[in-house]
């Protein structure tokens, strides 16, 4: 049954012929190494029909027996040695057998059982693998497993629309719109949080006083009842961070040198931790929220934002913020019931509130 077996095997596997190893010859004669390779496949052609003969269990195809040939060839240079019939040699492949083999690979061939197979680069292989990938993941601004990314959006054109919007401005409160901040109006140096809170200076001394504060609320059209509490509200919350010492004061005074110290939590961040103005902060107001209006935000959606921005256990800051937008939409919403980009803007840097005193003056 062995002898049998044998023979079957012998009769179903191609014979390799000598007229197969001058084809090798032929299309390898073009001198140099491809001719030495072609040489090298001659010799292993005919040792592998004589190993087909002897030991029919041991073959395996007559490309393999030829690329182990080239691979005898490139490493000794002298094809199978005496008994390689019985234990062929596996050579280690090296980078120079390896262009032997790609080079061998290349040349055209008559006889497609002749063909050495391609090698396949590592690196091409990894290089296609990531081919799938998108081209700017690193840019996503949208996670498929987080839903809220896809709610609450970002401006990607925020770059083309102003120059450097990831730099807080410290004296100008900019967007595309204003990409100078607003016109005719002097900073006098001060910070744009300094700005904000300079309105309620009422005689310039660089401390604001409860009953400033009062004032500057009656100013910008708050109701008795509102600018009262508030104004003892805000003092009592600010004094103590913005004071120059440790004691404090019973007048409640806020410095507003030390203003970007009574930031609180749970905002918009428009601001930063030192009073400059973040662009790109308070685009994200109206790119995540202003799903109606594009450059507005409805009462809803002023909700909205506040209970995205809330920080965990921030009860102050989510009171405050609560307070202060609250304030804002009341004194400074339009006919429609919506609260303006550029009315939000003008709260930024206080200019809102001297148009606010302007108009109430005039009216």
């Amino acid at each position: 049954m062995h002898a049998n077996a044998i023979k079957t095997v012998q009769a179903r596997m191609p014979r390799p012929t000598h007229r197969d190893a001058s084809h090798v010859a032929t299309f390898s004669s073009s001198g140099g190494l491809a001719h030495r390779c072609g040489q090298a496949l001659s010799r292993s052609v005919r040792a592998a029909t004589l190993t087909r003969r002897r030991f029919p269990w041991q073959h395996s195809g007559l490309s393999r027996a030829a690329a182990r040939g080239s691979l005898a060839f490139a490493t000794q240079r002298g094809g199978f040695k005496k008994g390689a019939e019985r234990t062929p040699r596996r050579p280690s492949v090296s980078s120079h057998t390896r262009m032997t083999l790609q080079l061998v690979s290349s040349l055209p061939t008559r006889c497609s059982r002749l063909a050495v197979p391609r090698l396949r680069s590592p690196r091409a292989s990894m290089s296609s693998s990531f081919s799938s990938l998108p081209e700017d993941a690193s840019m996503e601004t949208e996670a498929p497993h987080a839903p809220v990314t896809r709610e609450r959006r970002l401006n990607p054109s925020l770059q083309e629309q102003l120059p450097k919007p990831y730099l807080a401005r410290a004296l100008e409160a900019v967007d595309p719109s204003h990409p100078q901040g607003t016109r005719g109006r002097d900073p006098r140096g001060l910070t744009v949080l300094q700005q904000h809170a300079a309105f309620f200076d009422r005689n310039g001394d660089g401390i604001i006083y409860p009953w400033e504060t009062f004032q500057g609320l009656r100013a910008i059209g708050c109701g008795l009842p509102v600018s009262f509490f508030g104004s003892i509200l805000i003092n009592l919350l600010l004094t103590f961070p913005t004071q120059q010492g440790w004691l404090p004061s019973p007048l409640l005074p806020i410095h507003i040198k030390n203003i970007h110290k009574g930031k609180h939590g749970s905002d918009s961040e428009s601001y930063d931790t030192e009073g400059r103005f973040d662009p790109s902060k308070f685009d994200a107001i109206f790119s995540k929220y202003g799903r109606t209006h594009p450059d507005a935000l409805t009462l809803h959606e002023l909700f909205s934002m506040l209970k995205g921005n809330r920080n965990i256990y921030d009860f102050i800051g989510w009171v405050t913020a609560a307070g202060e937008w609250l304030l804002l939409y009341s004194v400074a919403k339009d006919k429609d019931g919506l609260l303006q980009r550029e009315t939000v803007r003008g709260a930024f840097d206080g200019s809102l509130f001297e148009r606010l005193q302007d108009n109430k003056k005039s009216s």
